[in-house]
């Protein structure tokens, strides 16, 4: 068996930074551990120029040509912003959430490219979710059959792991000496993930401070305030894994989530996790050590159960990339049988 892996969406700077980015570099890794001869990698690939409101058309028309000169059996679409409606190969795409159409006054500006997009999905043979709850969402609202539906949950990246001395690697930033974190993006601010509100309660409040981590716009820059709240931008890796690892807890409230990367990476750090209790971090933090849930919009109350959580030290977090790619494969094989 063949398998073509769409990586086109590492090249855009706005979906590899993120959470989707994170998915499709983790696994693409992976896979290519055991898979690299059975494994072609689409990117980079050459196109005739196009403006950009016609480039996502070129792109089902252009990409059957390219899956079928690799000889792939299935191709797997990490996120559904370029998946296709000629795929050239049995479709694998993975479906993180369905936000934009439980909430499309605020992100739906336009429907038709949404609309082809989870086209696309409805025809792939089989669709990745990360939770549960994203099953259900898939099969109400895009009317997929429970069979078409495969459950493979997500991982900590390798490099998320409790780091010695971390305040040593983060000598660059000036940090208050006990502090609540938050991590997301900030280029804008996400209104589901609540992170201004929260900035606000801290802001206001006489609890421990807070530091905000993740791609900021010059509006996000406004929710630091002089010892409560510090905006401290995107960091690397080893930094983030070392500010984890610093905080007392992770504050996380938002209000639905297709799995939850953040409180996966800090309780894979052994940092206590609290968050509202919405979408998939219900399954995922549920009886989890080091994890505390509370009701949606209680921003008092996630920031008791966060300083409630201060000095304890969750175990270790056990899922890894390996198990993600392994079951991965085998939705691939059940694709192409």
């Amino acid at each position: 068996m063949r398998v073509a892996f769409d990586a086109r969406v590492l090249a855009d700077p706005g979906i590899a930074g993120g959470g989707i980015g994170r998915y499709a570099s983790c696994l693409l890794e992976a896979l290519a551990a055991d898979h690299e001869r059975d494994l072609a990698v689409l990117r980079s690939l050459r196109r005739p120029p196009a403006p950009e409101r016609l480039r996502e058309g070129w792109e089902h028309l252009l990409l059957v040509r390219d899956v079928r000169r690799t000889g792939a059996d299935v191709l797997h679409s990490p996120s559904v912003d370029l998946v296709s409606l000629r795929p050239g190969a049995a479709l694998v795409a993975t479906l993180h959430d369905l936000v934009p159409l439980k909430q499309p006054e605020r992100y739906l500006r336009t429907g038709l490219k949404h609309r082809l997009r989870y086209l696309a999905v409805k025809r792939a043979v089989r669709v990745i979710v990360p939770a549960r709850s994203v099953a259900r969402d898939a099969e109400r609202l895009l009317g997929l059959d429970p069979q078409q539906v495969e459950l493979v949950p997500y991982a900590p990246a390798p490099s998320f792991y409790p780091v010695p001395d971390a305040r040593s690697v983060l000598g660059r930033l000036e940090l208050p000496e006990r502090f609540l974190v938050w991590v997301g993006g900030m280029d804008p601010p996400d209104p589901r993930k609540g992170v201004e509100a929260l900035a606000a309660a801290v802001r206001h409040g006489d609890g421990l401070p807070l530091v905000l981590a993740g791609r900021a716009e010059p509006r996000a820059r406004g929710l630091a305030a002089p010892g409560r709240v510090h905006v401290v931008g995107r960091l690397s890796d080893p930094e983030l894994a070392a500010l984890l690892t610093a905080a007392e807890a992770l504050v996380f409230p938002s209000e639905d989530e297709g799995y939850g990367l953040p409180p996966v990476e800090a309780l894979a750090c052994g940092t206590p996790v609290a968050a509202y209790s919405a979408g998939s971090l219900t399954e995922l933090l549920h009886d989890r050590p080091g994890a505390a849930l509370v009701e949606p919009g209680d921003l008092d109350g996630l920031l008791a159960a966060a300083e409630s959580l201060v000095g304890t030290r969750p175990p270790p977090f056990g899922r890894t990339w390996a198990d993600v790619a392994r079951e991965t494969w085998r939705v691939y094989e059940r694709a192409a049988g």
